[in-house]
């Protein structure tokens, strides 16, 4: 190549030479100490900013001040000290979202920590984001199936609602969840786990479980532990849910559990206290209702013109003692559409679940139940609510009159029934199977502790002798043809099993 040529292309190249000029607003770390960190010189910050500090650690700046921005630190921050540098991002907090995100344990930064390969998504939510309007939701009318006899029959949850589970610590609570989770294998259903504040040791035998079950297939599990710092704890929730409006945003419907979020308000008024904001009741911050309404108002289920698609919200929330009353259970209670309590002397006494069918309720009632558990769940309400009444007469049981010996009898049979596994959902036609035969005394002659020994050999036989009868149920279908099948089913069933 000659010199000329050289000379040509050089000049080529300056001519097409553009400047480039990136401006950076930086700020300098006043102090920092127990994950929070005070800056100046960032004047242009916006609330929920995502700040990069040395070392690549991120920060959320939450107090936006005269003169300086408060801010929680998102991972180690002991190598940070005054006078570090700060860097705006431009960029609110937000997630990776996707598809590949199914199958996998992240932490509430959308980074995986179960081991497995890098995420490559483009896509990125933020984790605050309003709120579908009113105008683009639709009433909750289709079910979502948790497997548990107690909770399908009398507190049905459909897709779209809020339900609070809330109980002691060590009563179930967390089963229940997994349960549902495991129990939506086949029914069109993301599942997003969110732990707040759970040991380690827990999270990888609920990640364990969700393996062996098949349920990671359409499960994506959001962890922050016990070990993390609280500003983890705080935003997981929101995490959780950001990704689930993303699979809302495709038509699709997504179970959201969060477990539990007692610890995110625990960790939230830790933030705030560090923040120098006014603490309230109970040393809360003033906006500790808004932490969770916030959040959970994001569970709705969409008419077709917004695009369909639904997030149904189990929140958990861990109470002292059984009391209710306390400040952060009742703010829950008053966002949700109803609420699960599980009670420990119930739990103690081997009824599990613990349910205490009393204080529960689900405000969206028979809506959100197929049309055979609706007619077939009524009849045993009815007998439950009357058993509850007669409960403190059966220690007297040779005193009594013969109908309210035999609602006693009744009461005891579903009470039995009711009881369920851990880990052993099941399908809804054969809990409506059992209620019927039960609720219409074909096992009245049957010793009240040997009817869960009667349960297993029903199933065992309508699961071989009756499948047509169980697709049916299972489509919703019921009229006098399908109720005369079953009767006639009972029957048989009655005269072929001996326990």
């Amino acid at each position: 190549m000659s010199i000329n040529s050289i000379v040509e292309e050089l000049k080529k190249n300056i001519g097409e030479f553009e400047k480039q000029v990136k401006v950076e607003e930086v700020g300098s770390v006043i102090d920092v100490g127990d994950g929070i960190a005070h800056m100046s010189g960032l004047s242009k910050c916006q609330s929920n900013e995502m700040l990069e500090f040395p070392g690549g650690i991120f920060g959320v700046a939450l107090n936006l001040e005269d003169e300086t921005v408060g801010a929680v630190l998102l991972g180690e921050y002991k190598h940070i000290k005054e006078g570090d540098t700060v860097k705006r991002t431009g960029r609110i907090l937000s997630v990776p979202v996707g598809e590949e995100l199914i199958g996998r344990v992240v932490n509430p930064l959308g980074m995986p920590v179960d081991g497995g390969p890098e995420l490559k998504s483009k896509k990125f939510y933020p984790i605050e984001r309003i709120a579908s309007g009113v105008m683009s939701r639709e009433r909750v009318s289709q079910p979502v199936q948790t497997g548990i006899k107690a909770i399908d029959a009398m507190i049905p949850i459909g897709r779209g609602q809020r339900e609070l589970i809330i109980g002691d610590r060590q009563t179930g609570k967390t089963s229940i969840a997994i349960d549902t989770i495991i129990n939506q294998k086949g029914q069109n259903m993301i599942c997003v786990y969110v732990g707040v504040g759970q040991k380690e040791s827990k999270m990888a035998r609920i990640v364990a479980k969700l393996k062996e079950t098949g349920a990671m297939d359409y499960t994506i599990v959001v962890n922050a532990s016990a070990s993390d710092p609280a500003s983890l704890l705080y935003i997981a929730p929101y995490a959780g849910v950001a990704i689930a409006e993303y699979f809302m945003d495709q038509g699709k419907d997504v179970l959201c559990v969060y477990d539990d979020l007692s610890k995110q308000a625990w960790a939230y008024r830790e933030v705030s206290l560090l923040l120098r904001r006014p603490p309230g009741r109970e040393a809360y911050p003033g906006d500790v209702f808004y932490l969770h309404s916030r959040l959970l108002e994001r569970a709705c289920r969409r008419n077709k013109n917004a695009g369909g698609g639904s997030i149904t919200a189990l929140p958990i929330i861990e109470t002292q003692a059984g009391d209710v009353t306390a400040y952060i259970p009742t703010n829950v209670i008053s966002i949700t559409d109803g609420q699960i309590f599980l009670e420990s002397d119930l739990f103690y006494r081997g009824i599990r679940p613990a349910l205490n069918v009393g204080i529960s309720v689900s405000r969206v009632g028979s809506d959100a139940q197929i049309k055979p558990m609706k007619r077939v769940a009524g009849k045993m309400k009815l007998a439950m609510a009357q058993f509850r009444e007669l409960e403190a007469f059966a220690q007297f049981a040779s005193d009594l009159d013969p109908d309210t010996k035999k609602q006693i009898d009744l009461g005891q049979r579903l009470m039995e029934i009711l009881k369920q596994p851990q880990y052993q959902p099941m399908p809804v036609a054969n809990q409506l199977t059992i209620i019927y035969a039960i609720s219409n005394g074909y096992a009245s002659e049957i010793e009240v502790k040997k009817i869960r020994d009667w349960e297993v050999k029903f199933h065992e036989y309508f699961n071989k002798n009756n499948k047509s009868l169980l697709e049916k149920i299972s489509k919703g279908e019921w009229n006098e043809e399908v109720e005369k099948e079953l009767k006639s089913s009972c029957e048989e069933a009655k005269g072929s099993i001996q326990v």
